[in-house]
């Protein structure tokens, strides 16, 4: 590509290669704020903070974007606060790129206090002040904007698995219309940006467990407006792994637009990240790996370690031999994070997240090797035959 094209268009994707035996790919997504090696899983800071990392530790982890909450942030404190802040990068000290979601799943979580029409949704926000909330497309769109991520996402409904086919057919016919909106709101304010950076608008395919569904909103997202990318919504949301990739798979590999990046939303444990890659999957983004820290629990390459086991007590060990983090390779014993989970303290928290974001982050780094290799294949037939995989 020209100089002068990128200038014109500076959130572009390029297929770097392409495994032979696999639908796997691996890729560059180039934003204003820095290149982005995909395969890639994005560490989740939803409230504009990645929960106990500080930005240099995430950048000595490898973390090559963030991803943060629009519904969270709108609520706390506020977009027009974050928008007076400089926009999230100043705010949280992040210089790398951003992704804001569209809040969607988390609207849609608070269940019967959600209130649907063609023209949005209103919500009651129980888990702040209670008060009821409206949301346009237009309105999700200027929250998007003062918050001044590099890639947003435009409002859509994720129903919940199972749900009746209607409810399903439904969202996917709101998801569409919403989208056409949020597209036409951002380009009314193309010539708009955000310190400096404009934004990449994402449109999202729903459709739950139904590949027609699914085709149905990939096609109108592919007809209405040239997203630069594409999430995947309506996934990890009840339904068994195996359930997912009976549509997952055919979606991603044989109908989606092969020149842009996809995303597959709120999906992180590793031995997913690994299969969903085989499928063409390009970007992640889960709070498992946090999460889970909280929880004493920790990836390994021997499967899913919980640190509140007694057995770990007078384990001089590594956590992970075979990992290369600042955890395992800075003397931290097992013996230690167990006393450190079971006393509640602080650092166990801190260093599991960094083992867990660490862990995911160089899997997808060592499967864009295999990918460029052409070795992909294999690589997931080890993986799925090795201790890791047991990841539950």
């Amino acid at each position: 590509m020209c100089e002068c094209e990128s200038e014109k268009r500076p959130f572009t994707f390029d297929v770097v290669a392409e495994d032979p035996k696999t639908h796997a790919r691996a890729g560059v997504l180039h934003t204003p704020h820095g290149d982005i090696p995909t395969p890639i899983f994005m560490p989740v800071g939803t409230k504009a903070t990645v929960k106990g990392l500080l930005p240099p530790t995430l950048h000595e982890l490898g973390t090559k974007i963030l991803l943060a909450n629009t519904y969270h942030l709108s609520m706390r404190p506020g977009a027009d606060l974050v928008n007076e802040m400089g926009g999230l990068h100043e705010f949280m000290r992040w210089d790398g790129p951003i992704l804001t979601d569209s809040g969607g799943f988390q609207v849609f979580s608070h269940g019967d206090n959600v209130k649907l029409s063609d023209d949005g949704v209103t919500f009651r926000a129980v888990d702040y002040d209670g008060s009821y909330v409206r949301w346009t497309p237009e309105q999700n769109m200027d929250i998007a904007r003062k918050l001044g991520a590099d890639i947003v996402m435009q409002l859509d409904q994720c129903p919940g698995y199972p749900s009746p086919r209607p409810f399903v057919e439904r969202a996917v016919e709101l998801s569409s219309m919403w989208a056409e909106r949020c597209w036409a709101e951002h380009e009314r304010n193309e010539h708009l940006t955000y310190q400096g950076h404009p934004q990449a608008l994402f449109g999202i395919v729903q459709g739950g467990m139904d590949l027609g569904l699914r085709l149905r909103s990939l096609h109108h997202l592919e007809e209405c407006a040239d997203f630069p990318g594409y999430g995947i919504g309506g996934y990890s949301v009840g339904e068994s792994h195996e359930t997912m990739f009976e549509t997952l798979t055919p979606l991603v590999s044989e109908h989606m637009p092969k020149d842009k990046p996809r995303y597959l939303m709120g999906v992180g444990n590793p031995t997913t990240l690994v299969r969903g890659v085989a499928c063409g999957i390009d970007m992640y983004d889960c709070v498992l790996p946090t999460r889970t820290a909280r929880m004493g629990s920790a990836f390994s390459t021997q499967g899913r370690i919980n640190l509140r086991n007694a057995t770990h007590a007078h384990d001089a060990g590594p956590l992970d031999a075979g990992c290369t983090c600042p955890v395992c390779t800075g003397g931290y014993t097992r013996a230690y994070l167990h006393h450190l989970v079971r006393q509640k303290e602080m650092a166990a928290s801190i260093l599991l997240s960094m083992h867990n974001i660490y862990f995911l982050l160089d899997l997808m780094r060592r499967a864009r090797e295999a990918i460029v290799a052409g070795t992909y294949q294999a690589f997931v037939d080890d993986y799925m035959a090795s201790p890791g995989a047991n990841d539950w």
